[in-house]
């Protein structure tokens, strides 16, 4: 049969109705939350309609299987706290349309907590065994929640992990989250490579005290650390990165954040990625030694909470070279090829089979925002790129 484009697009639709924020075509869906473990309740129905076998691992993630050997294709349903209504859904609800509609075997996964509540890409880190499971349930999220407390939420529709060797590849259709398709008016993305990614908590501990009757002098003042910190930091990587290369102060907490405190704690996220590990590891030695620096100096307690990342992965020759040709025979002149900046859960999954990803365009290459969107013609050509790889792919 050929793809539904309608029924892909009204699938899209229906799913980003799961946590709807009621600003434009934004979605509150945060792993385990109630509108998320609607969604995949929902998703595991269409997958059962697609003639699939629906299937909850302990840890939530949702695989909708086809009999025999396969192809597994998707990406996940969870989002950010504020988040778009096409990050991770575009890929789940391809691959599910092209599993109804293909000849071939095609197996559907939505992995869970995707996108970072516990940890980075929780579900298929666990699954891929990158992540022990006693490991990642002692996790906790910004609000202290413990990861095996969460997914305790979908306990009764739990089953056993799924064997990975059951699959033949894995593809991932992404939006791009990024400027460079939009702006170059291109439709489609082949992605070369994916990022390597490191993240940790760092907390300076110094002395809370009273905001007028302290000396400046005698501070030992924990937003004052944090903002020595960031400025030397960003002053000391400057000859080691790459204009590729980014890192992050995304997440705050200001102890005890009022404004007649002089504020004793602050614990601080500190995200980095670049392609190259050796980049990555001398960015963490950077961030360490300058941290001890300013704690030293500030007379400030220093901890570390639990290092989390992923290594850069390349993507799949052959499956690339599948994914290229149905580029160009879709989008000519319109496509092109290009490593990701954004993590996704292709990076563990590579850990057991080979993988790729495809691109759409993000309309001003927003993402993580409720103004996240993409054209429905570069949806559906996107789809139809897939299509075309699959009926190429030897693989089966």
């Amino acid at each position: 049969m050929a793809i539904d484009s309608t029924r892909f697009l009204e699938d899209l639709h229906k799913l980003r109705s799961f946590g709807a924020s009621g600003v434009g075509k934004g979605v509150i869906r945060p792993a385990y939350s109630a509108a998320d473990i609607a969604a995949r309740q929902w998703l595991a129905e269409r997958m059962a309609a697609a003639g699939l076998t629906p299937h909850f691992d302990p840890v939530g993630n949702l695989f909708g299987l086809a009999e025999g050997a396969s192809l597994l294709m998707g990406s996940h349903s969870d989002s950010q706290p504020e988040g778009g209504w096409l990050d991770g859904a575009l890929g789940v609800i391809a691959a599910l349309e092209i599993a109804r509609s293909s000849d071939r075997p095609i197996s559907v996964v939505s992995f869970q907590d995707e996108e970072g509540r516990f940890g980075v890409t929780t579900g298929s880190a666990i699954w891929s065994g990158g992540l022990a499971l006693d490991q990642a349930d002692a996790l906790t999220d910004a609000s202290g929640i413990r990861f095996d407390a969460a997914r305790a939420s979908m306990a009764d529709l739990a089953q056993g992990f799924v064997d990975p060797t059951r699959f033949k590849g894995f593809i991932e259709m992404h939006i791009e989250q990024g400027p460079t398709l939009d702006a170059e008016g291109e439709q489609i993305g082949v992605v070369t490579d994916i990022v390597g990614i490191r993240d940790m908590a760092i907390t300076f501990l110094g002395q809370q005290n009273h905001a007028g009757t302290t000396p400046m002098h005698l501070r030992r003042d924990a937003f004052q650390a944090l903002a020595l910190f960031n400025a030397r930091l960003n002053d000391r990587f400057r000859n080691v990165v790459t204009p590729q290369t980014v890192w992050t102060i995304g997440r705050v907490d200001l102890h005890p954040n009022a404004s007649s405190i002089v504020p004793g704690r602050v614990r601080f996220s500190m995200q980095w990625r670049d392609g190259e590990p050796d980049r990555l590891l001398r960015m963490e030695e950077i961030i360490r030694t300058t941290a001890q620096e300013v704690a030293t100096e500030q007379e400030m307690t220093l901890e570390y909470g639990p290092m989390l990342g992923l290594e850069p992965v390349a993507m799949d020759p052959a499956i690339r070279a599948a994914l290229e040709h149905g580029a160009q025979s879709v989008a000519p002149g319109k496509w092109r090829r290009m490593p990701s900046g954004a993590l996704h859960d292709a990076t563990n999954v590579a850990r057991l089979m080979p993988v790729a990803m495809l691109f759409t365009p993000s309309i001003n290459g927003i993402s993580h925002d409720f103004a996240e969107d993409t054209a429905e013609s570069d949806l559906i050509a996107g789809l139809e790129v897939l299509d075309h790889a699959v009926g190429l792919l030897d693989v089966f």
